[in-house]
């Protein structure tokens, strides 16, 4: 059914989006209205796909073939011309989506099924700007992209099961594991996910115990790999305030608001892994897990 795919959005889910698709013979048409945003995706994707050499995951033929499989577009309307599936991989902002959507929608083949990559947007919101709210959906990837194995499938109020089907279906041929859910707050894994973090972060707020200590009683009493604390800095503390804010308001329950602490760090701009500094500290060509100096 899929012979072409659109992802829109360069930045690091829609350069992992694209990679997994074109790795798996998928030709893909990556969108960004930033040239610049362009050149350094292709340049991450080369970056992961000689890793996966490296480590012989993938040959250096099957690289090359998979790179050259990727054209990239700075209009949705070349773009999208001649696919049957476009993931939107753009900010997570619903103003952002709902406007490409809407271009989508009228730019995008008839047949063709949008999906939009949002970790807590509304597919049903999403799905109301356009004419064909049955072939809209959510594919939600995991970060990083190659890596991790689970996209979550949302079927918003009006997604057919054709659409449901062939999207889970797809997921299967690129080597992911499918888990459909409906379209309500935060869906499955972040209605989960943000609230532990945010209660992680309370925890800190309150003095209950330091960085360090929380995340290391998660990852050796509770088996996680990554602390909540540091996955949040994975994450970008203005993704998980932003998230809350979406559970906070869907469902109008105070257990989902925001903690204070979160929220003046996103205000100071201490954003985690892309800032730098967040509840640790990135010091370019370190790989030692620094706490920050805040919070010791």
């Amino acid at each position: 059914m899929f012979q072409k795919i659109a992802v829109i959005g360069a930045g690091t889910m829609g350069n992992g989006i694209a990679h997994v698709f074109a790795q798996n013979g998928y030709p893909v048409h990556l969108i960004d209205v930033n040239a610049d945003q362009l050149v350094k995706a292709l340049q991450t994707i080369q970056k992961n796909m000689d890793r996966q050499v490296s480590k012989g995951s993938l040959t250096a033929d099957e690289k090359l073939a998979a790179y050259e499989r990727i054209g990239t577009f700075s209009t949705i309307e070349e773009g999208v011309h001649g696919v049957q599936l476009v993931v939107e991989a753009a900010t997570e902002n619903e103003p952002v989506k709902l406007k490409i959507f809407q271009e989508l929608d009228r730019l995008a083949p008839a047949d063709a099924i949008l999906a939009s990559n949002t970790s807590s947007i509304s597919i049903t919101r999403i799905a109301s700007v356009t004419k064909r709210p049955q072939q809209v959906i959510g594919m939600h990837f995991m970060n990083p992209v190659p890596v991790m194995r689970l996209v979550e499938i949302i079927n918003g109020y009006a997604t057919d099961a054709a659409t449901s089907d062939a999207i889970v279906a797809l997921t299967k041929k690129i080597n992911k594991v499918p888990c459909v859910v409906n379209d309500y707050p935060g869906f499955i894994a972040n209605r989960i996910l943000m609230p532990m973090i945010n209660e992680a972060i309370c925890s800190v707020y309150e003095g209950v115990a330091g960085v360090e200590a929380i995340d290391t009683i998660m990852k050796l009493g509770m088996a996680h790999p990554m602390g909540p604390l540091q996955l949040a800095d994975f994450i970008g503390l203005d993704v998980c305030h932003s998230i809350l804010s979406v559970l906070h308001q869907g469902f109008g329950n105070p257990k989902y608001a925001p903690c204070p602490l979160l929220g003046n760090m996103v205000a100071a701009g201490k954003l985690g892994v892309k800032t730098g500094e967040g509840f640790y500290t990135y010091p370019t060509g370190s790989k030692d897990l620094l706490v920050s100096d805040r919070f010791l």
